[in-house]
């Protein structure tokens, strides 16, 4: 039975990653003690392996399987691991995209009965030719896919975390042509792979299937960009802890269902590198009530949402932060919209008053939209946001005491150059892409980056929405939301986001004066982590309601299964089905009630 430091153990491995330096780190200690790191991960992949081809009705003693060997330890994992299907009974050729291989597990793999082609004319393998002409070269690399495109399986052990940059060479020649060319951004060029964004996506039928040893070749390891030619997996084995290509979109889509496997490495004191919201997080960011409480104690969320061209956003905003666990929602707006939000919620106070949060932006025209269709909503905007510039200090002492606040859509545009950490920019890429005056594709391709760089730029915490959720701050720590479903990409899912982010941010200063940690006096900024973790929490239970709401238990990122626990066969069963904006609201109750179980 597990003690309560093995179950704390676990969450961590599951919803934690590191750097590739600092996995390095925690594995010298076990490396000089002489523990066989390289083959508990060989016997990981292979028992992947053989479970991936029992799942399409494949024989061991039929497979054919090719792997692709780089010159490191990776490549001797691979090695190792062919070795054993080998053994079973399966075919098995290695193709060696470097100059040299693990000379061990190479060695293993000749005895038994595995067959190598090898690709680069200066290679020094022993038994394998070389110096073989570029036109040869060549021929060997057409052959080397062709063999590849008529297997059952391909192992992917080319890079691992040793990769810095895209792929070049013969890696990216062969990830060119089984996997994912690179594209060119400025030609529009998409870098995602065409899955579903399930983390445990089903299979196709299509083969081979691929299969990435620790790492698939060509993801940014560390920040989870997709900037060159990359293998995508069907399933991942990842070793001794999960890096962040595994949690950040959009390299955590590349990698497919995650195995880890334990080392049993020390995590005490290593920072990880990204965290992956789980339901105790989102739990701590919903205030439970007191039998003392009354509506304003409880949180207060004001809105200036919606427009007289989009009314429907400030319903949506408005429905959502009152479903979100808050004593009161404030509405400023015009008249249209005001008598909307009250046929739909008739609790909803119109007007000005005391706020402990503000969501200001959904449904309200941008910058360039026709003059026509700019609204009074945008001076509104205006006017309450140069209250949070923080240019010099004098100003920054002033901004840091305001209530937090959510600027979204058509707010964005209007953000002072610089403002504390309490300002919640909640754009999507596109969003992004135009404040950076970037492509979309180059945030769809380094997501992390580009929010990185708008949180430098303005100085406020940002949450870039997609399948899977990045938050970050000021600090070093990067947070991440996944609960979502694919349903989730409907007209008003963003309004709803920000309503609910609005909610708990108000209940986020509520319980910060509770505990004397912002006086009644209003004398002391607000933690900008409990900010970062808030709105995290928010995406992740907007995720949990569209998930819900769908009846799915597709999701943009899921945990990975622990190698030897639960098996390998994992995945999401049930699609659900379409959802539409007002469903997520009417499911968030329950998104609440889940994480406060």
């Amino acid at each position: 039975m597990d003690t309560p430091n093995d179950a704390e153990r676990r969450m961590t491995l599951l919803h934690t990653a590191y750097t590739a330096a600092d996995v390095r780190g925690m594995e010298r200690p076990l490396l000089d003690d002489g523990v066989p790191l390289m083959r508990m991960a060989a016997n990981a992949v292979a028992h992947t392996a053989a479970a991936m081809l029992d799942d399409e009705g494949i024989d061991i003693e039929d497979a054919v399987v090719t792997l692709l060997a780089g010159a490191g330890d990776n490549g001797g994992d691979g090695l190792f691991a062919a070795a054993m299907l080998a053994e079973e009974g399966a075919q098995v050729n290695a193709v060696a995209v470097g100059r040299s291989l693990h000379d061990e597990a190479f060695a293993a793999f000749v005895r038994a009965g595995g067959k190598i082609l090898v690709l680069d004319p200066e290679a020094e393998i022993p038994g394998c030719a070389s110096g073989f002409t570029p036109g040869e070269a060549g021929e060997r690399l057409e052959t080397a896919v062709r063999v590849a495109r008529r297997s059952h399986l391909v192992i992917d052990a080319m890079t691992g975390i040793g990769l810095n940059g895209p792929l070049r060479g013969i890696p990216a020649a062969l990830a060119a042509s089984l996997g994912m060319p690179a594209k060119d951004a400025r030609d529009g060029g998409s870098p995602l792979p065409d899955v579903p964004a399930s983390a445990g996506r089903e299979p196709e039928g299509d083969l081979p299937l691929m299969l990435a040893v620790d790492t698939p070749s060509g993801v940014g390891v560390d920040d989870g960009s997709l900037v060159g030619a990359y293998v995508p997996a069907d399933a991942t084995v990842m070793f001794g802890a999960m890096k962040p290509c595994a949690v950040l979109p959009p390299a955590t889509f590349a990698c497919g269902r995650i195995t880890l496997v334990d080392f049993g490495f020390d995590l005490d004191g290593v920072e990880p590198a990204v965290e992956a919201v789980d339901r105790d997080l989102a739990g701590q960011a919903v205030r439970l009530p007191r039998v003392t409480d009354a509506k304003y104690s409880r949180g207060v969320t004001g809105l200036v949402t919606g427009s007289a061209r989009y009314p429907g956003a400030a319903v949506l905003t408005a429905r959502a932060a009152a479903r979100t666990n808050v004593g009161m929602v404030r509405y400023l707006g015009p008249e249209r919209a005001q008598d909307m939000v009250l046929a739909a919620l008739p609790e909803a106070v119109i007007g000005k008053g005391h706020v402990q949060s503000w969501v200001v932006g959904s449904g309200v025209p941008g910058n360039d939209a026709d003059p026509e269709l700019r609204d009074i909503q945008r001076e509104t905007i205006a006017a309450l946001l140069a209250h949070y510039a923080a240019d010099d200090e004098e100003s920054a002492g002033r901004a840091a005491l305001m209530p937090p606040i959510v600027v979204d859509a058509g707010a964005l545009d209007l953000l002072p150059d610089h403002v504390p950490a309490q300002v919640v920019l909640t754009p999507h890429a596109g969003e992004l892409a135009r404040m950076l005056g970037v492509s979309p594709a180059d945030v769809a391709a380094e997501p992390l980056r580009f929010a990185r760089e708008a949180q430098a730029r303005t100085g406020a915490t940002v949450l870039l929405k997609g399948a899977a959720t990045i938050v970050v701050n000021g600090s070093s720590r990067v947070l991440v939301a996944g609960t979502a479903p694919a349903w989730l990409g409907t007209a008003g899912a963003g309004d709803v986001l920000a309503g609910m982010t609005g909610a708990l941010l108000a209940q986020m200063d509520v319980n910060d004066e509770a505990d004397g940690n912002n006086g009644d006096d209003g004398d002391a900024a607000i933690d900008p982590e409990i900010v970062a973790e808030t709105a995290a929490a928010a995406a992740y239970l907007h995720g949990s309601a569209a998930a819900i709401a769908s009846e799915s238990e597709q999701c943009g990122w899921q945990p990975p299964e622990l190698f030897g626990m639960n098996g390998h066969r994992q995945r999401f069963n049930t699609l659900g089905h379409p959802i539409v904006a007002s469903d997520v609201v009417a499911a968030i109750p329950d998104a609440l009630a889940d994480a406060l179980s």
